[in-house]
């Protein structure tokens, strides 16, 4: 064999391990991307449950009426995520349940965990929502498409649910402005 012949060999087994060697980067990749969405999935799904938990002690102490709508909105929400359907509507009810709450009437520590749950919902939907923007964005690139690298594992979907109202404040303690030394 001639020189060229063994340097286009060469060249061949080179572009062909360079080639497998980013397929296997995109699987490790998206096996990756799928095992973040599904943890931000569970941190998202526990900082629900843990809004629920927390609005219904809230709703302890709320007015007759406004006890009720927070108490049927946590059983719709948990209803909701039991079957698995129309999950944001139901926590979108929550969520206005919540903010109709006249909120001055909770005692501080039930008013803190009610705010902290509701900000940690917050964070865990961007979270996840980061998680799902990413995954499927590495899902829609041609060759993970047309190798079918995703393999049967099903399209993350977002979880769209309006945030808590701006106007509701923390439960955090005001702290006094410091004065420069004098």
């Amino acid at each position: 064999m001639s020189v060229l012949v063994w340097l286009l060999v060469t060249l061949g087994v080179l572009v062909l391990v360079g080639v497998v060697a980013q397929v296997a980067a995109r699987v490790r990749r998206l096996d990756r991307l799928h095992v973040r969405t599904d943890a931000a999935r569970a941190g998202l799904e526990a900082a629900l449950e843990r809004r629920a938990t927390a609005a219904l002690a809230a709703a302890a102490v709320l007015r007759r009426d406004e006890a009720d709508a927070v108490h049927r909105a946590v059983a719709g929400a948990r209803q909701a995520r039991a079957t698995g359907t129309e999950r944001e509507a139901a926590e979108n009810r929550l969520g206005r349940a919540l903010a109709a709450a006249d909120r001055s009437r909770l005692p501080a520590a039930v008013l803190e965990e009610l705010v902290d749950a509701e900000q940690l919902v917050i964070l865990a939907r961007r979270v996840h929502n980061d998680a799902v923007r990413d995954t499927r964005g590495l899902r829609s690139r041609r060759l993970v498409r047309w190798l079918h690298l995703a393999g049967t594992a099903p399209m993350p979907e977002y979880f769209e649910i309006a945030d808590a109202e701006a106007g509701v404040t923390t439960a955090a303690p005001l702290r006094r402005p410091v004065s420069p030394p004098a």
